[in-house]
């Protein structure tokens, strides 16, 4: 691109960093992640990676960045590859899971998900500004949330008194706007977790993340402080049983399915605090990022919360079929 002029130049690279993350993957033959670099100047490069993510989750980008500092650090001062061997694969894992899931062990899991979503609600019926389609477009937008250093601490302090997690404590107040917002005392709210509970598998760059539907119920009018201990409890005994991939939960359940939303949740929330792999610093090379605001939306609403130097931060994302920009604000 770079007999392109500055304006032309900075344009064009945005229309191919678009069409490259949304350009489809072959699942039945890959490559499942392919790279472009595109040449902006003589000293000025963009690198895009795209992965899909049934090879890849949020943890596996840390592992990303870590071995390409590693990588490419050996290789502009001629060395051998220094990454230690692997212990086990990502197949090593599946064949793992598969065996260790069955028997008892499955139907302890099914037995725990199919007890703890009976009767739950099928619909979280929030109020929206758009009627819901009977299709979703998964067209979505965000809109960015930052919380003071203060009332962090705050958040922090309290979790701590009542000894639950920042997780905990913030899933507590998500739920009870939801079910404020709702008119509902029973709400479902999906959550991830990394599913790394092995020292093996922290290493391994792969699908590992599942997915967990954790059910608040408020019908006894609970004062926080009830609150927060019963979503403790709850939070717990669903991590005691992520193992169960969500489709399986999903099967032995049996929710009605709708092209309209998804199925147990429609809203998400997550604080990220997997491993910081830092910056990707490269010698001789000056870095930076060239992140775009997310346009897609899986869930009617996703709270990504992140706590970074003190203060919570992130997004609130929406379905554009059911928000505006300035009702998410």
């Amino acid at each position: 691109l770079s007999a392109l002029s500055g304006h032309e130049r900075e344009y064009a690279m945005a229309r191919v960093a678009t069409i490259e993350a949304s350009a489809p993957f072959d699942l039945g033959s890959g490559p499942l992640i392919r790279g472009r670099l595109l040449r902006m100047a003589d000293d000025e490069h963009v690198l895009l990676v795209t992965m899909h993510h049934i090879i890849s989750d949020g943890w596996s980008n840390g592992v990303l960045v870590q071995e390409v500092r590693s990588l490419y650090s050996a290789f502009v001062k001629g060395e051998p590859d220094p990454l230690a061997p692997l212990a086990i694969q990502y197949a090593d894992y599946a064949a793992w899971q598969r065996s260790w899931l069955a028997g008892t062990m499955l139907d302890d899991q099914v037995g725990y998900w199919k007890r703890r979503l009976e009767g739950a609600p099928v619909l979280l019926d929030l109020p929206s500004d758009h009627a819901r389609p009977a299709v979703r477009s998964y067209v979505g937008g965000s809109a960015p949330i930052a919380l003071s250093a203060e009332l962090s601490a705050r958040l922090h302090a309290f979790g701590q008194r009542h000894g639950a997690t920042l997780f905990m404590t913030l899933l507590s107040g998500w739920s009870a706007l939801l079910a404020r917002l709702a008119g509902q005392t029973d709400v479902v709210i999906g959550t991830s977790v990394a599913n790394r509970g092995r020292r093996e598998v922290e290493p391994l760059i792969g699908f590992f993340v599942n997915s967990l539907a954790l059910r608040v119920q408020m019908d006894d009018d609970p004062t926080l402080a009830a609150l927060v201990e019963r979503v403790k409890a709850d939070t717990l005994d669903a991590y005691a049983h992520q193992d169960l991939p969500f489709e399986q939960v999903v099967e032995a359940v049996k929710p009605p399915r709708s092209m309209s939303y998804s199925p147990l949740f429609q809203v998400l929330f997550s604080l990220n605090n997997t491993p910081d792999s830092g910056e990707l610093q490269l010698p001789g090379l000056t870095l930076s990022g060239i992140g775009q605001a997310s346009t897609s939306a899986q869930f009617d609403l996703a709270l990504r919360m992140a706590d970074i130097d003190g203060r919570l931060v992130g997004t609130l994302e929406y379905a554009a079929d059911l928000y505006t920009q300035a009702s998410a604000e």
